[in-house]
């Protein structure tokens, strides 16, 4: 039987795909020194774990390198599909992964490890990496040291908590090596209506009730109305471990 937090997080992890348009709109991309530090130099295939819209792989797409994706939405996998064509996306889960044994050299996690469960997902990511192939876990996290986005950070703690705050990044363990971690910070330009759309594709702001979603998406945008921002600072959180030769 699963516990009243267990369905909540299930629910807001199967939210996605009704929020693939807002998603697309108003998530940011990934900065490129932080792919840079994500993806060993000599990796010819790339998986994207949860790609959700293509965000992160557009990032990770370079001559002599072939991407990967793999979404468990449906919804978001038809958004990908119109925004990178030419870039095949598989039905999957990071404790089920379409590929072979050892066919990829990096596999890159983005706003999504918080969702898997490590106990299986490791092992498994395990099975897909080539022995020194790397895995990558990333958050794009708003920069709440600044004082209006502390201020949007309260509104939404008010309705509903992120489900970030435990990455599980302490639990990627064997086979893998040491966990090392970079942030790096950054703006991202964005108007009034793509932060809209970034709160609203939050999957905690898709699940809550409709009165209540209107309710704080009113107070967003009159905190937005009130200061005018032309961009949103952020700090890309990085975690990168090796997987060990057996």
């Amino acid at each position: 039987m699963t516990t009243p937090e267990e369905r909540r997080k299930n629910a807001q992890a199967g939210s996605f795909g009704t929020a693939a348009e807002a998603y697309e709109r108003g998530r940011p991309p990934y900065p490129p020194e932080a792919v840079t530090w994500l993806v060993p130099e000599h990796a010819k295939i790339v998986v994207d774990l949860g790609a959700g819209t293509g965000k992160l792989t557009r990032a990770l797409r370079a001559p002599g390198r072939e991407v990967v994706a793999v979404e468990p939405s449906a919804g978001m996998r038809e958004r990908f599909s119109q925004v990178l064509p030419d870039v095949p996306v598989l039905e999957g889960t990071g404790e089920s992964i379409p590929l072979p044994d050892r066919s990829a050299d990096a596999l890159v996690c983005a706003q999504a490890w918080h969702w898997v469960d490590p106990e299986r997902a490791v092992p498994e990511v395990g099975r897909v990496l080539r022995p020194g192939g790397w895995l990558g876990l990333v958050w794009n996290l708003r920069d709440v040291s600044v004082p209006w986005v502390a201020e949007l950070d309260r509104i939404l703690r008010d309705y509903a908590a992120a489900p970030t705050e435990d990455r599980q990044v302490e639990r990627v363990g064997a086979p893998f090596g040491p966990v090392e971690r970079q942030d790096f910070r950054w703006r991202y330009p964005m108007t009034a209506d793509d932060a809209m759309d970034m709160v609203a594709s939050r999957s905690y702001v898709i699940t809550l009730e409709p009165a209540i979603r209107e309710e704080l998406l009113g107070r967003v945008r009159a905190l937005l109305d009130t200061e005018r921002p032309s961009g949103m600072p952020y700090v890309t959180e990085c975690y990168r471990a090796e997987l060990r030769q057996p």
